[in-house]
């Protein structure tokens, strides 16, 4: 939802929008064809980094390890540090930020919001601020003048994504939060509640088909 909501926004502003997704064993792949209808919708270029390797080398987290139960609940809660992959973004954005020297691009956007910050420590402003310089010395000569990394969200709430995304005309209903990767939305799970929070919160109308049909508390 937040990628999504960003690369509208993008294409709004008019920035020509290259989408990137990785297949890292998560659970939730079916994201991978939700981020395949954003790039069709936008007209925008999409590729899909395999790095499915990595579960061989990570353990612990429910996204990819299999022994570990996705749990339910509120991202403020405790039990959502069990989703965390470690160094997750920064593995990301390596690749996109390799890609964008290679096709000559000034800057790489990412989605992390406040309402990541009390459980994903690479979705901080603390990361952000510490990783655009790295990547600049990393490819220094080879970067465009005046290159970013950037996320326009870290200081948004959800429901602060949620209004945008209406404002700029996201089909939500084409877009994938359950970390549980069934057919339909959980409704359970952290990121089930965030997103039902968020719409909710934001008075915008939420069309996901949940597999329960418990209210926002």
């Amino acid at each position: 939802m937040d990628s999504t909501v960003l690369a509208y926004a993008l294409h709004r502003a008019g920035s020509g929008v290259t989408l990137l997704s990785y297949d890292y064993g998560q659970r939730h792949r079916r994201e991978l064809d939700f981020a395949a209808r954003t790039a069709e919708a936008l007209h925008a270029p999409h590729l899909v980094v395999d790095l499915s390797g990595i579960g061989a080398v990570l353990s612990g987290s429910a996204l990819i390890d299999a022994g570990v139960d996705v749990p339910d609940g509120h991202y403020t809660d405790v039990s959502m540090r069990a989703t965390v992959v470690p160094n997750r973004n920064a593995i990301m954005l390596d690749v996109a930020v390799a890609l964008a020297v290679s096709a000559g691009a000034d800057a790489v956007a990412f989605g992390a919001h406040a309402g990541d910050h009390p459980i994903y420590p690479d979705c901080r402003p603390a990361f952000l601020a510490s990783y655009e310089p790295t990547a600049r010395i990393a490819n220094e000569g080879f970067l465009p003048a005046g290159f970013r990394v950037v996320a326009p969200f870290i200081d948004w709430s959800k429901a602060d994504i949620a209004r945008l995304g209406d404002v700029v005309g996201v089909p939500f209903a084409a877009t994938w939060s359950c970390y549980k990767g069934g057919q339909q939305h959980c409704g359970t799970c952290g990121t089930c509640v965030e997103r039902r929070e968020a719409f909710d919160v934001a008075g915008v109308m939420d069309p996901t088909d949940y597999a329960t049909a418990s209210e926002v508390s």
